[in-house]
């Protein structure tokens, strides 16, 4: 008896061990994330205002470049031999890598280098592929450090038709000589970079970086006044003070959409099409088609329509070869297909990857929808051109001035308040031609980043797509859009109550329009 009452102890003891361990696993997981509903119980570590230290020396800041050299044989085999070269990671030996050179670098010799660069708006391939011409497609590429995702975005780009009548504008929050090398690299068409210049990398221990006076993020109000840091009267809506981390991402996404309409030389009379894409980003080779196609569908049947979107985050699209089954699904609407096809996929137990192929999303006469514009639904691969943008700059105080670290939910709350006039409308493809490959990132808090797994799926969804890319036609169907689509937001996410970031997003929209200069060499 003695020797089981022992034996139950011990049990006792070793679960409560592993409840523990589980505990703190979970706890440390939590640890680093804010997210889009603001919500309060998000733990994010802060340090008391007493462990900073004001020094006279400034520390460059780095950030691990996410460059691995794991893509899969089975992603190698369906791209072109001519474009390996942009997935070659080389050895950190060897010359044509920088990433040490771009660490070693003090912050005076990279803001210099930013300036150079960004005076000198110098368009690689210019003298191929011809000067930028005002209804030339700008692809706007926000760019931080996942290397990785960028090379298989280059690699999607490279295979577009008509990609050579582009400018690609590759806009960088984080300069790194390896990123550098990579987009001057380009060979497919016209190139410019641009770099963001409040980045937390060239401000490390100020702001728009992280001040050594700025009051920590969980710090209470009454706390804040009684340290006298910086920003102690001005927390946001859920009592939390700012991140650079996070609101440099929304100050990015400003100050490049105003460089590109507002400051360039080569846009003062550009009156095409702007898109947005994001470094973690994979587009279909019929992507610029599509963009076209709907800009025509659109002036013809939605003139009111601001916004084309080419991308969504629904990852079902199923491709029935079954005859009688594919007239059963055409019948239901959208919604019902998509139930339907999760059902069949849990009968079955089947774990694969769920980007498959709709038949009515990629057939020779293809669907849009014509909506009310939702910031988390039509974020991807959406863009507009510059009687847009001169909507947008009408209100652009309503942009800077709400309570959102999030770009898209700042353009949304926009949307929803502009004066005598209705939301933004979208034209969207129901067959995207825009995906998103990142798995890690601000809001992906994955442990196993392995492009290669996603990318290899999105290259077997647009194998499998291929005969019914490039459609002859497509059907507009107007809809009012769901709840989601007409919920009027009423407070934003937070992580934008500091007046700093207010007015100094307030004033990239004062920064007039420069010209080239040709003293810079590459």
């Amino acid at each position: 008896m003695p020797r089981l009452k022992y034996a139950s102890v011990v049990r006792v003891v070793v679960i409560l061990g592993l409840f523990c361990l589980w505990l703190q696993i979970m706890l440390s997981a939590s640890g680093g994330g804010m997210y889009r509903d603001g919500d309060d119980q998000v733990p994010l570590t802060a340090n008391p205002l007493t462990e900073y230290k004001v020094t006279d020396v400034i520390v460059p800041y780095t950030e691990e470049l996410m460059n691995s050299n794991d893509t899969s044989e089975q992603v190698l085999a369906l791209v072109p031999p001519e474009l390996h070269k942009y997935l070659t990671v080389h050895p950190k030996n060897s010359s044509v890598n920088s990433t040490e050179r771009a660490v070693s670098k003090n912050l005076t010799e990279i803001r210099k280098a930013i300036q150079r660069s960004n005076e000198a708006q110098y368009i690689y391939n210019e003298d191929i592929y011809g000067p930028v011409q005002n209804d030339t497609i700008i692809i706007a590429i926000q760019v931080h450090t996942r290397l990785t995702y960028l090379r298989h975005l280059i690699v999607s780009l490279a295979q577009a038709r008509d990609i050579e009548r582009t400018l690609l504008v590759f806009s960088h929050d984080y300069y790194n000589e390896e990123i550098n090398s990579l987009v001057r690299s380009i060979d497919f068409t016209k190139v410019m970079q641009i770099f963001y210049p409040y980045s937390i990398q060239t401000h490390p221990n100020e702001f728009p970086g992280l001040d050594p006076n700025d009051c920590p993020r969980d710090v209470k109000m009454q706390q804040a006044i009684k340290l006298k840091c910086i920003n102690a009267l001005h927390p946001d809506l859920h009592g939390h003070y700012r991140e650079a981390k996070y609101t440099q991402t929304k100050h990015h996404w400003w100050w490049k959409a105003n460089r590109i309409f507002n400051q360039l030389e080569c846009t003062t009379n550009h009156t095409g099409m702007v898109v947005f894409l994001e470094e973690d980003h994979y587009v279909a080779e019929d992507f610029i088609y599509m963009l076209n196609l709907l800009r025509a569908t659109a002036d013809r049947s939605c003139p009111q329509c601001e916004i084309i979107s080419l991308g969504t985050y629904l990852k079902t699209y199923q491709y029935h070869a079954n005859g009688d089954k594919r007239k059963k699904q055409m019948t239901l609407n959208y919604i019902q297909q998509v139930r339907m096809a999760n059902e069949e996929r849990r009968k079955r137990q089947d774990t694969q990857w769920n980007f498959q192929v709709y038949p009515n999303l990629y057939g020779n006469t293809q669907k849009v929808d014509i909506t009310p514009w939702h910031s988390s639904m039509h974020n991807m691969g959406f863009g507009f051109n510059r009687s847009v943008w001169h909507n947008i700059m009408e209100i652009q105080e309503q942009f800077c001035a709400y309570d959102d670290y999030n770009w898209d939910y700042s353009l949304l709350h926009l949307s929803q308040n502009r004066k005598n006039q209705e939301k933004f409308k979208v034209i969207m493809s129901k067959g995207p031609r825009v995906f998103h490959i990142g798995e890690c990132g601000i809001h992906h808090k994955k442990s196993n980043c392995n492009a290669s797994s996603v990318i290899s799926k999105v290259q077997k969804l647009l194998q499998n797509a291929k005969p019914y890319l490039f459609p002859g036609s497509v059907t507009a169907t107007v809809t009012a859009g769901g709840a989601k689509h007409n919920k009027k937001l009423t407070k934003g996410n937070g992580g934008w109550g500091d007046i700093r970031d207010q007015e100094l997003c307030t004033n990239m929209t004062r920064i007039g329009r420069e010209q080239r200069r040709y003293n810079y060499y590459a």
